[in-house]
């Protein structure tokens, strides 16, 4: 049938492409549903990727797509999935315009959407100079003024590593401060600096953070801002099909990139902490890999 697959992919990025070679390498017919709007689409440069390092995450995409579209079992639509259901084993995928399509297997890719702090200006700076990982975005601020918007004992596992490329670190509380006496005694020692006021905006040029201004008036002159931002799944298809998850949000999976629901698996950052190119394309070889296997299984059973 024309819209049925083995594999139907939701989400196009990094990892339902590195998923999608894999498939396509074993003859699989799969299809992948992208929105065209990845996580990471204000970022100038992407890092800590063995060969792609400082290359514009679109053109790693870009070139990701062509080459797993060279696989004519391959193929790729631009659509959202609405809703994903199982009958009889077998996943029946809706999308936004109105497509319905098939498959035996389904591979979850579609990543998360954070929720940003709704300060002016910070929308503006996300992935430039408002980041969230030292690894993919810390050396570029190596030695400079670097601050994080946090207020939780969160802050311990982030501070240290921004230590290790700066001086000069400083903690934004943005308002009243929830961190016990204890914890900030440990960062004065440390020599980092607490500001808890709330943040009134942030000033930047063209995305680059160059000042934030509190509610006080006073300012604060910075260069990158570290923010540890919740998300949401940026598809509902694992909680429409019963998935179990993390405590933390994240779709939950075993080294195989299995989840709870038989025939589904999740890979990237929907189903990870580890947040990079790096991972995303790891978990997605894997799942790929997994996914064939179990076909493969269910097929030379029915010959036995």
């Amino acid at each position: 049938m024309k819209n049925s697959f083995d594999v139907i992919i939701i989400g196009g990025s990094y990892a339902g492409l590195s998923a999608a070679m894999s498939l396509g390498r074993s003859l699989r017919k799969v299809l992948i549903i992208d929105s065209g709007l990845p996580c990471n689409r204000q970022t100038p440069h992407s890092h800590n990727f063995i060969t792609q390092d400082g290359e514009t995450p679109a053109a790693i995409a870009a070139k990701a797509l062509e080459q797993v579209l060279k696989y004519d079992t391959v193929s790729l639509i631009k659509d959202t999935v609405i809703n994903a259901a199982e009958v009889k084993r077998i996943f029946e995928i809706k999308t936004l315009n109105g497509s319905r399509y098939t498959s035996k297997k389904l591979l979850i890719a579609a990543g998360i959407r954070d929720i940003l702090p709704s300060i002016p200006g910070l929308k503006e700076c996300w992935g430039i100079s408002v980041i969230h990982c030292p690894y993919c975005h810390g050396y570029e601020f190596k030695g400079r003024k670097n601050s994080i918007l946090i207020n939780h004992e969160m802050i311990f596992h982030l501070v240290p590593m921004i230590k290790n490329l700066t001086a000069e670190v400083t903690v934004l509380t943005n308002g009243e401060i929830e961190l016990s006496e204890e914890q900030t005694g440990l960062l004065s020692k440390s020599n980092v600096k607490l500001i808890n006021q709330p943040i009134h905006n942030i000033i930047h040029e063209n995305g680059s953070l160059t000042h934030i201004v509190f509610a006080a008036g006073t300012v604060a002159a910075l260069d990158a801002l570290y923010v540890k931002a919740p998300f949401e799944q940026h598809t509902e298809a694992a909680a429409q099909l019963g998935c179990d998850f993390t405590e933390h949000g994240h779709v939950s999976v075993d080294n195989m990139q299995k989840t709870s629901v038989p025939g589904v698996f999740a890979c990237g950052d929907c189903s990870s902490m580890m947040r990079s190119v790096a991972t995303a394309v790891y978990t997605g070889n894997v799942a790929g890999a997994m996914i064939n296997k179990e076909l493969c299984e269910e097929e030379f059973s029915l010959f036995g």
